[in-house]
């Protein structure tokens, strides 16, 4: 009896303890429809945009009453804004969700290690992502595009570094 007891109040520490966790994630409690990481429901199929030539998985899918929104996760991200590349990442799902469900979601979450942030899925936003996407489509079909950054660590990871030259560190690093 003591011990059902205590296996009882131990239950109800964790519950409490996972509910405390889940809160502080920002994430909405709601039925997960599809994710990308190992043990929820994979995409059977990246999500396909052919107007747009645009193909991506978001990690999460929520279900929310008539939308499904997009949820991006970066675990080891710290920051207190998001990346710009980060947010037209999950703008790029809104995108993709909106075309393939013929509904455009409310928003987005873009989660890094210690926070969550919401994302309006905008007319103004989905247009930036849209010149975007036509600018990147332009530097695809250029003869020579310049790099777009001076950050070291991610030029010496771009999978051009071999052949670019104009590279910010040696292949040493």
């Amino acid at each position: 009896m003591i011990a059902a007891l205590i296996l009882f109040c131990l239950a109800v520490l964790l519950l409490l303890y996972a509910l405390r966790l889940r809160r502080q994630t920002g994430i909405p409690w709601t039925r997960v429809v599809a994710g990308d990481t190992h043990g929820w429901r994979p995409l059977e199929r990246p999500l396909f945009a052919r107007r747009y030539g645009l193909t991506g998985k978001p990690d999460y899918l929520l279900h929310l009453a008539r939308a499904c929104v997009p949820v991006e996760v970066k675990p080891t991200r710290r920051a207190a804004y998001p990346y710009d590349s980060d947010l037209m990442q999950l703008v790029a799902y809104c995108l993709l969700v909106e075309e393939t469900t013929g509904r455009p979601p409310p928003y987005g979450l873009l989660r890094y290690a210690d926070a969550t942030f919401r994302v309006d899925y905008t007319p103004a936003v989905r247009a930036e992502l849209l010149v975007i996407l036509e600018d990147m489509r332009a530097d695809l079909e250029a003869a020579d595009c310049p790099r777009s950054h001076d950050e070291p660590r991610r030029c010496a990871g771009c999978g051009f570094f071999d052949m670019c030259e104009d590279a910010l560190v040696d292949e040493t690093g």
